[in-house]
């Protein structure tokens, strides 16, 4: 009887993450996601489904992870506009070669866009997850003074939702840390 290869699910996951991050989905062979995740097509099949359903999972656990760390970044500020301006600036000082992968959930928004309603589905909840913590400190640094009080909330969320997302793609074209923070400076300036 043939032994069963045992494997690390996340860290196949995270291979997967990584082959779809950098060539989309369309883009990633179901060989290339296999050599990565070092499985075989079975294991493939029996874990996570057919490449459809791996990049589901995939694009689910991406924009969970990328959220949290955002949101996370967010309580190094001791103030609302602090806090905004910690978020930026750590995604702008993360390491070149963590930058120029690329985001999975701007990649899967470019490349499907509204036409596929289960990537749609997980990339709005993931949006909506940040906007409702960016949506929170500018609220509150509204309260506290440190934004203007002429600003719409929502505009302001979503104006520094499409700043993020642009300093992303600004970061896979290989915009140096230091243009990120400029970005980065330029935006939460606008907002006093």
């Amino acid at each position: 009887m043939a032994r069963h290869k045992e494997f690390d699910k996340d860290n196949a996951l995270d291979a997967a993450i990584g082959v779809f991050s950098q060539h989309g989905y369309e883009g990633s062979s179901t060989d290339t996601l296999l050599a990565a995740m070092k499985i075989s097509r079975q294991s493939m099949y029996d874990t996570f489904g057919d490449k459809r359903s791996l990049y589901l999972q995939a694009l689910k656990r991406y924009n969970t992870d990328s959220i949290l760390r955002i949101i996370a970044d967010m309580q190094n500020g001791a103030q609302p506009l602090d806090a905004l301006e910690a978020a930026l600036f750590a995604f702008a000082s993360r390491p070149a070669s963590e930058a120029s992968k690329g985001c999975l959930g701007v990649s899967a928004i470019c490349e499907f866009g509204r036409t596929d309603a289960d990537v749609a589905t997980l990339t709005d909840s993931a949006s909506a997850m940040l906007a409702k913590a960016i949506f929170t400190l500018v609220k509150d640094g509204q309260r506290k003074g440190q934004l203007s009080a002429e600003i719409d909330p929502e505009a302001a969320t979503q104006f520094l939702g499409a700043i993020l997302s642009g300093m992303k793609v600004s970061a896979r074209n290989g915009a140096s840390p230091e243009t990120l923070r400029t970005i980065a400076s330029l935006a939460i300036r606008s907002l006093r």
